[in-house]
């Protein structure tokens, strides 16, 4: 089965808030080779005004990822996981994520396009604070191909 071109337009329902840890954050951090200070020490994070440490700016992909499994579960959608690649990604922030936030995330597919015998798949995540104030709009495409029989 193809990937179900009635995704373009579907919403999926917000995320259950996430709250950003102070371990995982410096966790991340050290996964991904981010060495600035702000990411791990909550003193230099306040000298630079914010509350504790700062994620790095692709930790966005850890909330995002809740709202990737939607829609890989999502029914006839005709998206299989080993035949996925995660191709292109962006970010638009309004501020960075710092320890302490409480992030909730809804997914909408923006779009497909046929690529031969597999599809790009375009998606905006948004993510949005306790307050419901923007953080940052997570932008996937991703390369699915056909689902085996």
């Amino acid at each position: 089965m193809p990937v179900n071109p009635d995704l373009v337009g579907q919403e999926f329902p917000p995320t259950d808030a996430y709250l950003v840890g102070r371990e995982k954050v410096r966790e991340f951090a050290r996964a991904t080779f981010a060495e600035d200070p702000q990411h791990h020490d909550p003193e230099a994070a306040r000298a630079l005004g914010y509350a504790d440490v700062v994620a790095p700016p692709t930790f966005a992909m850890v909330i995002q990822d809740l709202t990737i499994h939607q829609l890989l579960n999502a029914p006839n959608s005709g998206i299989e996981l080993q035949n996925l690649i995660h191709a292109e990604q962006k970010f638009r922030y309004s501020r960075p994520i710092v320890a302490g936030d409480e992030l909730t995330a809804t997914l909408s597919v923006t779009g497909l396009r046929a690529m031969g015998p597999a599809t790009m798949i375009n998606s905006e995540t948004t993510i949005v604070d306790a307050s419901g104030e923007h953080v940052v709009t997570a932008i996937s495409v991703l390369l699915a191909g056909e689902a085996s029989a």
